[in-house]
């Protein structure tokens, strides 16, 4: 299954809840992303179909091994770009926001380069 944009965003803010409390239900996942407990729903069908999360029998979500990498590298690619937009003089809330955007959309290649360029000049 390849997932979407929205699929990675969910994935995310699995990986994000997590780090943050013991369980994430979707209705966590609902309240983190301003979305409607249906859509969410939804969501977290096509991710347990696409073997990226599994749900227990309290539907606590977990991320698979395959959703946990997605996850990992979303993240990575947000907080590395919205650290490397903030240095260049954007609000931090706008930098988040576009970082958000280009996480998605960004190549493996253009990507490498922005990092290697925040590791030797900003200590990343």
């Amino acid at each position: 299954m390849s997932l979407q944009e929205s699929g990675e965003m969910y994935l995310e803010t699995i990986y994000i809840l997590s780090k943050k409390m013991a369980c994430v239900r979707s209705l966590d996942v609902a309240e983190y992303m301003g979305f409607s407990k249906p859509s969410v729903s939804r969501a977290v069908s096509l991710l347990k179909k696409g073997e990226y999360i599994t749900a227990d029998e309290m539907g606590h979500l977990h991320l698979t091994e395959a959703g946990k990498e997605v996850a990992e590298k979303m993240f990575e690619r947000h907080t590395l770009l919205t650290s490397f937009l903030e240095k260049l003089g954007v609000e931090s809330e706008t930098a988040s926001r576009d970082a958000c955007k280009m996480e998605h959309h960004i190549s493996e290649e253009t990507f490498s380069a922005i990092k290697k360029h925040a590791e030797k000049y900003m200590g990343k």
